[in-house]
């Protein structure tokens, strides 16, 4: 146990959002285009595509993730990790995710969250969370390459915050949701 966080355990949550309304239809048959985010110490993290070779790994306010629908949290488990461990722990994974790197079939947001995961509880994600890249990845030589970029665009405008990067909230439309 880390004594920074006096012995607790913190949840660790797997926030999942829609990418299209498709996935009204489709999350019934165990498929779907999701975007993940994971939620530690009360923020979330995510995995996103941009142009340069700096990290694509970002933090926003929870179940608030711009662009996306949020569709549910599904509870992961627990890190006896303290607030400043954990935050060391993502700036060093972070390195391991460019925004240039991102792939939608083989390194994507989901890849990122469960690298989180299973690092912190020893657990996958949900396989359902991520299915339709693992599909998509038996079919990837008949796919086009655009395909494997992101559907959703660019991760918004970024600030740097200490090895990681903050939306900046001022330039982002959201979609259904109420501005959080």
């Amino acid at each position: 146990m880390d004594a920074g966080n006096d012995g607790a355990t913190t949840p660790v949550l797997l926030n999942v959002y829609d990418l299209t309304p498709v996935n009204d239809y489709l999350y019934w048959l165990g498929f779907g285009v999701f975007h993940s985010g994971i939620e530690v110490h009360g923020m979330e993290y995510g995995f996103g595509a941009h142009d340069f070779s700096s990290s694509g790994v970002f933090e926003v306010e929870s179940k608030c993730c711009p662009g996306f629908v949020y569709r549910k949290t599904v509870s992961l488990g627990t890190t006896d990790m303290s607030r400043e461990d954990f935050r060391s722990f993502i700036e060093r994974l972070a390195g391991k995710y460019h925004g240039n790197t991102y792939n939608l079939i083989a390194k994507n947001c989901n890849h990122f969250t469960d690298d989180v995961c299973r690092n912190l509880t020893g657990k996958p994600i949900p396989g359902w969370v991520n299915r339709l890249a693992r599909v998509g990845s038996v079919f990837d030589c008949l796919l086009p390459e655009s395909v494997q970029v992101s559907p959703v665009g660019r991760v918004p405008t970024l600030r740097p915050v200490i090895g990681l990067y903050l939306l900046n909230f001022s330039s982002i439309s959201f979609q259904k949701k109420p501005i959080c």
